[in-house]
Formats: structure tokens, sequence, C-alpha cells
């Protein structure tokens, strides 16, 4: 039986960069995949799912919360991949869920674990609860070389804990943070100018 997958990790851990090389090794050996994405997700265009390194695809599906996957047009698919996971509906992972265990159908999810006050999101927790499979896409803290686990949120250059958890397209910037850092620079109120390059929502 397929299994589901839930691939997390903190913002610039190459979690979009891992699934377009995922659909591209698919379709160098001639098998059909389909790219999924919460269609809420604007910030690289309406339908395009884009890696900060400059890969990017168009999804085949964007996901609402009232969004079917019709099993006749699964037909001939051999994964679903879907990109920016922790937007999605609780109720649309359940029926990710069905598809692999009913239709046989691998079902790979990327996405972050948790917002940036690190409490975790609806899509993400129903897969946690839910997936086959959890692997965490690793990557290093930007301000020390430990491992990242939080998503530090900066409001004009200031480490800040207010706002929505979900806000695309502002100004604010995301950064991967240790727990140490992260503690650290929510404490001090440090003020930062992001480096070149870095993360941003």
């Amino acid at each position: 039986m397929a299994k589901l997958y839930f691939r997390h990790g903190s913002m610039g851990s190459a979690k979009t960069m891992n699934l377009l090389a995922a659909a591209h090794s698919y379709q160098q050996q001639g098998k059909k995949v389909l790219i999924l994405k919460p269609r809420l997700d604007t910030r690289f265009g309406a339908e395009q799912v884009k890696s900060r390194s400059g890969l990017e695809k168009a999804a085949d599906v964007l996901v609402d919360a009232d969004t079917r996957l019709d099993p006749a047009a699964l037909e001939g698919v051999s994964c679903l991949l879907v990109d920016e996971a922790q937007f999605l509906p609780p109720a649309f992972v359940e029926r990710l869920r069905d598809v692999s265990r009913d239709l046989d159908i691998p079902v790979i999810c990327y996405g972050l674990r948790t917002d940036f006050r690190s409490l975790l999101f609806e899509g993400s927790k129903r897969l946690l609860e839910l997936a086959d499979n959890i692997e965490e896409v690793k990557s290093t803290c930007h301000f020390c070389n430990r491992k990242a686990i939080f998503n530090l949120k900066f409001l004009d250059g200031v480490p800040t804990l207010q706002g929505p958890s979900i806000q695309l397209g502002a100004e604010e910037t995301y950064l991967p943070a240790c727990p140490k850092c992260y503690r650290e620079r929510l404490d001090s109120g440090q003020r930062l100018t992001p480096r070149p390059g870095a993360p941003t929502t």
C-alpha cells in the first residue's frame, strides 16, 4: 500500500526544491505526477510552485477547502506532490490519506511544521496525525550553525510574535532559527537587516 508522507522543515530548507526535484525524477522515468498547492499561496503567482533556487513549475491542482480529487482523474498518476502543505485544510489532508490508501498512489507533502509563534499550522497538525512517514528537511540557523527548528518573524527589522499566522505577501521577513537564537532574538528585540537572499514571505 502506498504511503502519505510529510516532509517538514524551517524556512529556507529547500522543501520546494526537493519537491521539484522529485517531480523531475518521476517525469524523467516517463511517469505522471500531479503537483498540488493551496490556492491561497500566491507569493510567486497564482499557479506557480517556485523554489528560491529559481526552479519552478505550474501546479496542476489548486486546493481550496472544498477541493475533491476525482479518482478517474488520478488514473495513471504515479505520485501526488503537495507544496506548502501547512496551509491545507485538515479535511483535504484526510482526502490525501484516502488517495494513498484506497488508490495506492504515494502522496508526498512538503511544508512548515509550525508558524513564527512555534504553533502548529492546521494542515501540519493533521499531517502529523495521519502521515505514514514523517521526515525532517534539515537546515541550519541563520544566526549560528545549529539546526534550525523555528521560523523567526521580523517586523521593520525587529523580531516579533505579532500578527496573523498566515500573512502572505507582507513586508515581514522570516528567517530560520535554532531554539537558542530564536529565544535570544525575541528576548533582546535586536534589530536585523536581513542579508541579501534571505527568505521572505
